[in-house]
C-alpha cells in the first residue's frame, strides 16, 4: 500500500502535491478546513481540478480541521497512511500581528493531533511544513539549518519553530521518522492572494498602486512550486535514521541521534524584489505604478537558502528560473481570473 495522507490538500502547496501524488499512483487522501483566510472560491476551484485528475478515483477529500482532536484521531484510526505530508497551517506573517490566537489552535494544537495520530498509526514517514521565517533575526547568507533559529520576530515563525521542537520530541520518544522542510517564497499558478504574486500581479493588472516594503531594498529566494513539490515527493522515501553518534554538543541542530532531519527547500538563489516586479511587468506588459515604504513589523530584509543537503538527498536542483516561472503563473493567472 503506498496511501499518503495530505494536509492542506486545498491550499496552495497541497493541491500541487496531491496532484503529482496521483501521477504517480499513490492513493491520497486530503483533509483541508477550507477556512476563509483568503477566498474559499479558490480552495474549491482546486478541489475540482483535482476531480478532473485522470487518477481521481485514487483521490478522496475530507472536510476537516487539524485542531479538531477527535476528529483526527477518528481519521487515523480508520484509514491506514504509509505516509503523512503535513502541510497545513495558519498561514501569513501579517495576519499573525492581529490574529495570534487562530496561530496556536492550527499551528500547534493541529501539528500536535497530526503527531499523535502518527505515532499511533506507526506511520513510515512524517514530512511537514515549516517555513523560512524560523530564521528570524539572522542575518548571515545563506540560511543554514545548522544554524541557530532562536530568534523569530513573529508569531507565524515561532510556530514553525515550535512545530520543528515537537516533532524532534516525537522522533526520540516514539521513533516516528521525521522531516521538516523550510520553505523559502513559493510561486506559481494557483497560488495564495495574500502573496507578494498575486497582491502584484493584481494591482498591475487593475492599475492600482503596488506597496513596496524596506523601499525595495528586500531579497527572496523565490522558488516556483514545481521545483517544491518535486523534493517533497523526491523525499518520501528518504526516511531518517537514528544517528547514535550524534550528541547535542559536537552535531548539528539539523540532525539528530532521534529519527529526525531539516531540510531547507529554496531555489538557493536570492532575487532582488524590484528584479522580481521588473520580470512581472515584461510579462504582463504593464508598468506597475510603485508605492515605496518602510518596512513592516515581522517582516525580513532578505532570505537565502543554503540547499546542498538536500539536493544531495534528492539529487535533485531547481529547474525553473524566474524567466519560466512567472510566465506560467500569468497565464494561469489570466486563465483562471477570466473564467470566474
Amino acid at each position: 500500500m503506498n496511501r499518503v495522507l495530505v494536509t492542506g490538500a486545498a491550499g496552495f502547496i497541497g493541491f500541487h502535491t496531491c496532484m503529482r501524488l496521483l501521477s504517480d499512483g499513490f492513493d491520497v487522501v486530503g483533509i483541508d478546513n477550507l477556512n476563509d483566510y483568503y477566498e474559499v472560491s479558490l480552495k474549491e476551484a482546486r478541489l475540482n481540478e483535482l476531480e478532473k485528475h485522470e487518477n481521481a478515483e485514487k483521490f478522496h477529500f475530507l472536510k476537516l480541521d487539524i485542531a479538531d482532536r477527535q476528529g483526527v484521531a477518528t481519521l487515523f484510526a480508520d484509514v491506514g497512511f504509509d505516509y503523512v505530508i503535513h502541510l497545513a497551517a495558519q498561514a501569513g506573517v501579517r495576519y499573525s500581528l492581529q490574529n495570534p490566537h487562530v496561530y496556536a489552535d492550527s499551528n500547534l494544537v493541529g501539528h500536535l493531533n497530526i503527531l499523535e495520530g502518527c505515532r499511533h498509526s506507526k506511520i513510515k514517514h512524517l514530512i511537514y511544513a515549516s517555513s523560512s521565517s524560523v530564521y528570524g533575526m539572522n542575518t548571515k547568507m545563506p540560511f543554514k539549518t545548522a544554524d541557530s533559529v532562536d530568534h523569530p520576530v513573529s508569531l507565524y515563525a515561532a510556530t514553525k519553530k515550535a512545530n520543528e521542537l515537537m516533532s524532534h520530541t516525537y522522533s526520540h520518544l516514539y521513533g516516528i521518522p521525521t522531516t521538516g522542510l523550510r520553505f523559502f517564497t513559493v510561486y506559481g499558478p494557483w497560488g495564495r492572494p495574500d502573496m507578494a504574486p498575486m497582491i502584484f500581479t493584481k494591482a498591475i493588472v487593475q492599475g492600482d498602486k503596488i506597496h513596496v516594503n524596506n523601499h525595495g531594498k528586500m531579497e527572496r529566494d523565490f522558488t516556483y512550486v514545481d521545483d517544491i513539490v518535486e523534493g517533497i515527493v523526491r523525499l518520501i522515501p528518504v526516511i531518517p535514521v537514528r544517528n547514535p553518534n550524534w550528541s547535542p554538543e559536537d552535531g548539528a541542530a539539523d540532525t539528530s541521534s532521534a529519527p529526525y532531519k531539516i531540510f531547507n527547500i529554496g531555489a538557493g538563489r536570492p532575487t532582488k524584489l524590484m528584479d522580481f516586479i521588473n520580470t512581472l511587468e515584461l510579462e504582463l506588459g504593464q508598468k506597475a505604478e510603485k508605492e515605496l515604504r518602510g518596512m513592516q513589523a515581522g517582516d525580513v530584509v532578505a532570505t537565502w537558502a543554503e540547499t546542498e543537503d538536500l539536493f544531495a538527498a534528492i539529487d535533485y536542483r531547481p529547474r525553473y528560473s524566474l524567466n519560466e516561472g512567472i510566465p506560467k503563473f500569468v497565464r494561469w493567472y489570466r486563465d483562471y481570473f477570466q473564467s470566474v
